[in-house]
């Protein structure tokens, strides 16, 4: 992108669309927690005990996509304007984001199960993996960062690669304390 003032307006328009996702994708998270009307003291009681999976898994996700959506004001804060790499990055991101909800169903439903694991350690990896794209997208693309791009982005870059390395081992961690099965099959 070029020209100065509709660089900052493009870059305006796409920090407006990603905070607008953000908030869809955190409030589609609440939509597993409900309870079932009319229930006698003891169907209410297991509802709820029932219940702490989905609200555990909101938490994180919720937690998770905050900690991303401040990464991401940092990243584009970083940049006077986005090159079309940048904005391609910035929006399969986002795609990413808007798709949490379901693996973190998953999760809240089958958090035994090691693929659920794995597919939603595998959404937060690949969602840090584009943000870290897109910080060095912006650090390399000419006349796209701010002086200080170096500087901060390093600490974003620590920050977003930790976070997958963290989330990488409990891939593993999960796959190694299922249930073996004696036939030797694998996770299918």
């Amino acid at each position: 992108m070029s020209g100065g003032g509709a660089d900052e307006t493009r870059l305006n328009r796409l920090t407006a669309l990603s905070d607008g996702i953000f908030a869809i994708a955190m409030t589609l998270l609440v939509l597993d927690i409900q309870v079932t009307a009319g229930l006698d003291t003891a169907g209410f009681h297991a509802m709820v005990r029932g219940l702490f999976s989905h609200v555990g898994a909101y938490a994180l996700s919720f937690t998770i996509i905050a900690g991303v959506w401040r990464d991401h004001h940092r990243i584009l804060g970083l940049a006077r304007g986005l090159d079309a790499l940048s904005g391609r990055l910035v929006l399969m991101g986002l795609g990413v984001i808007a798709l949490l909800p379901f693996p973190t169903t998953l999760l809240s439903e089958y958090a035994s199960q090691p693929l659920s694991v794995a597919v939603y350690a595998c959404t937060i990896i690949v969602i840090d993996l584009l943000q870290l794209a897109l910080l060095l997208s912006i650090r390399r693309a000419p006349g796209t960062a701010r002086p200080d791009v170096r500087r901060t982005g390093r600490n974003i870059a620590a920050d977003l690669g930790s976070t997958a390395l963290v989330f990488g081992a409990t891939v593993p961690v999960a796959s190694s304390s299922r249930p073996r099965r004696r036939s030797g099959a694998g996770w299918c």
